[in-house]
C-alpha cells in the first residue's frame, strides 16, 4: 500500500511547533504533499529537509513568508519539476511536481496550492487566471501520465462540502464559476481526460466528516463549521486503486486538517 497525505500547514515553523514531526513519525506516510510552507530556502536548509525519514523537495515563493509548496517522500524521485508554465504563478511557490517513471510506468505526484481569492476583486481575478491556466495544463498531463495531485483547491465543490452553503454563494471559494471549473474537470468526456476526486469517490455523502478546513474567526472549529478546500484529484486509473481516505482531526497542526489517502499501489 501507498499512504499519502496531505496538508497545508499555514506556515511550516508553526506546524512544525504543533507536534507535525511526532505525528509523521507515528502516521509514516510512504509520502506528504504540503502547502503554504511560507518560507524560503534557506529557512528550509538544516532544519526542514528531512523529517520522519521523509526526505523533502520544495517550491518556495519569491516572496518572504509567503505560499510555497514540498514533497516529503521516503522513495527518491526521476525528476522535479517546479511550476507549470505562468510567471506569475510560479513566482509564487504553488507548484512542485515529483515523476517517479519506470520502464513501465509513469507516475507524477503533484503538491499544488490554489490562489485564494477571498481578500478581494484583485486576488479573485488572479484565482480565475490560474485556473484557466492549470486545466489545460492538467488536461495535457492526463494524456501523458498518470498522477495524483494533492492539494488546497480553495474551493469547496458541492454544497454538501461546507457547512453554510447557501450563505456562501457570492463568496470566494463556493463561486458558481470556481465550481464549475471543478465539475468540468471532475467530468467523464469523450477523450476520457478527467480526473477523479479520490476522497468522494470513497465517500461520496459525507458532510460534516468532510471539512479540512475552519475560519480562525468565531467558533468555527468548535462548532464544526467548515470547509472541505483540500483534495487528492487523480486519474482514472490510479483513483481505482484508492482504498481508504481519512481526515484526521485529534490534533490541530494549522487551520487545516491533513487528508491520508491509502492506495493499493507502490513506488
Amino acid at each position: 500500500m501507498f499512504k499519502l497525505t496531505s496538508l497545508n500547514l499555514n506556515g511550516i515553523r508553526s506546524a512544525s511547533s504543533k507536534g507535525l514531526h511526532d505525528w509523521l513519525a507515528a502516521e509514516q506516510p510512504d509520502c506528504i504533499c504540503v502547502q503554504e510552507l511560507k518560507a524560503q530556502v534557506p529557512d528550509l536548509l538544516g532544519r526542514f529537509e528531512h523529517i520522519a525519514g521523509l526526505h523533502g523537495y520544495f517550491h518556495c515563493a519569491e516572496k518572504k513568508g509567503y505560499s510555497g509548496v514540498g514533497i516529503y517522500t521516503r522513495h527518491p524521485p526521476s525528476d522535479v519539476r517546479q511550476g507549470f508554465g505562468p510567471p506569475e504563478f510560479d513566482a509564487e511557490g504553488r507548484y512542485l511536481e515529483l515523476r517517479f517513471d519506470t520502464p513501465t510506468r509513469r507516475l507524477s505526484l503533484i503538491s499544488a496550492y490554489f490562489p485564494s481569492g477571498s481578500s478581494g476583486p484583485e486576488r479573485q481575478e488572479a484565482k480565475f487566471r490560474f485556473l484557466a491556466a492549470m486545466r489545460p495544463h492538467l488536461q495535457q498531463l492526463r494524456a501523458e501520465r498518470e498522477f495524483i495531485l494533492c492539494g488546497d483547491i480553495n474551493i469547496a465543490h458541492q454544497e454538501k462540502d461546507l457547512k453554510n452553503w447557501r450563505g456562501n454563494q457570492k463568496n470566494s471559494g463556493f463561486l458558481p464559476e470556481e465550481r464549475a471549473w471543478m465539475t468540468e474537470l471532475l467530468t467523464p468526456c469523450d477523450a476520457g481526460h478527467h480526473l477523479v476526486d479520490v476522497y468522494r469517490q470513497l465517500h461520496p455523502d459525507t458532510t460534516g466528516e468532510c471539512y479540512t478546513w475552519w475560519s480562525n474567526r468565531g467558533q468555527a472549529y468548535a462548532n464544526n463549521v467548515g470547509w472541505r478546500l483540500d483534495y487528492h484529484l487523480a486519474t482514472e486509473r490510479i483513483a481505482a486503486l484508492a482504498r481508504t481516505a481519512a481526515i484526521y482531526k485529534d490534533q490541530k497542526f494549522s487551520d487545516h486538517a491533513p487528508l491520508t489517502v491509502e492506495y493499493d499501489f507502490t513506488l
